[in-house]
Formats: C-alpha cells, sequence, structure tokens
C-alpha cells in the first residue's frame, strides 16, 4: 500500500521536481534509439486505432482491476496467482481483438492514452503475478496465505527470499521476465 500512495501522490512531484532542477542535456532526436521507440509507438498507436471492436477499454481495464484485486490482492494464494496468470493471456488477447479505441492519431485523444496505459497494465499484471506467485513467503505487503503463523501472522522465509528480485521485460512478442536475485538469473515464461 506504501508503494501505491508514493507512486500516486509522491513520485509526480519528485520527478517533476528533479527534472526541472538537474542539468541534463538535451537529447538527440537523431539517436538510432530514438528513431526505433518513435517507431515502435507509432505502430502501436496505429494498432490500438484499427481494432474498432465492440468492447470499451474502460470495461477491460475495469475486469483486469476486479481479476487483481480478488487474486492478486493484500491477501493473495498459489490458486488464485495461477487462476490470474492462465486469465490474464486471455484477457490481454480479447483487449487486442474487441477494444474500442475512440477518436485519431495526431490530436490529443484521451481514449487512445488510456488504451495504451490499459496494454501496459496487462503486461504489467502478469509481471505482478508472477512475482507474487515466485515469492512463497508472506512479508510486508506480500500476504500468502499459505504462509501464515497459527496465530494468522506473516511467515517469513529469510533463508530464500531476503533479496530483491528484479524482473527484465523483454517485449510484447516475446512476453518473458528474468529474475535476477543475488548473482543467479533464472528465466520464468
Amino acid at each position: 500500500m506504501q508503494g501505491l500512495a508514493d507512486g500516486y501522490f509522491v513520485l509526480p512531484y519528485t520527478i517533476g521536481n528533479y527534472l526541472a532542477s538537474s542539468k541534463q542535456p538535451k537529447p538527440s532526436l537523431g539517436h538510432p534509439e530514438f528513431k526505433q521507440v518513435e517507431a515502435e509507438v507509432r505502430t502501436l498507436t496505429n494498432k490500438l486505432l484499427s481494432i474498432k471492436g465492440k468492447r470499451t477499454v474502460t470495461s477491460l481495464h475495469r475486469e483486469l482491476g476486479k481479476l487483481l484485486w480478488e487474486k492478486c490482492g493484500m491477501a493473495r494464494n498459489e490458486r488464485g496467482l495461477k487462476e490470474a496468470l492462465a486469465r490474464i493471456p486471455e484477457l490481454r488477447q480479447e483487449f487486442w481483438k474487441t477494444a474500442n479505441v475512440t477518436g485519431e492519431n495526431g490530436e490529443l485523444n484521451q481514449a487512445l492514452e488510456h488504451a495504451g496505459r490499459v496494454a501496459d497494465f496487462m503486461e504489467f499484471a502478469e509481471l505482478l503475478c508472477l512475482d507474487a506467485l515466485h515469492r512463497r513467503e508472506s512479508c510486508g505487503g506480500h500476504f500468502r496465505e499459505e504462509f501464515q503463523t497459527p496465530d494468522g501472522e506473516a511467515q517469513r522465509d529469510d533463508q530464500n527470499f531476503a533479496y530483491v528480485a528484479a524482473w527484465e521485460y523483454r517485449g510484447r512478442a516475446r512476453r518473458r521476465y528474468y529474475i535476477r536475485n543475488r548473482s543467479s538469473m533464472r528465466k520464468s515464461t
């Protein structure tokens, strides 16, 4: 919950202040990575606007949010996380087939902006559930129902989980995430 609060309330002000007060060199628009990302965004934008489905992006967003709330919320368990991990790819596929993104490109289009964010949320939701399933303990905001003391308190496993897991996203097409912990690297699909 602290991460949610910090991300929503604190981060926008700290990032803005940092960028406004630091002397950063002006980025080059001719850099190959800039051109690559610009092309990727153009392709994604055109793809989102071409779907012309029957479902609103808001309805898909709400379904994803409800799924995460129920299966990967403050209290979660292995069965629920696996159910979410089975449903998220289906919901993502449904999004790319049935979403209706109104408006056009080249102008302020909040529907398009929302659709882009929901597309990202579909990826992040899967990662969130994978990470929660991977962490076989209860610690902080990670309360796994099957890992608690007889009194209902969080049961930590510092021997196996006293590290920071970093996940590397390898793109929409491959949809593989890599777990980095200590000096090892394991692949998760």
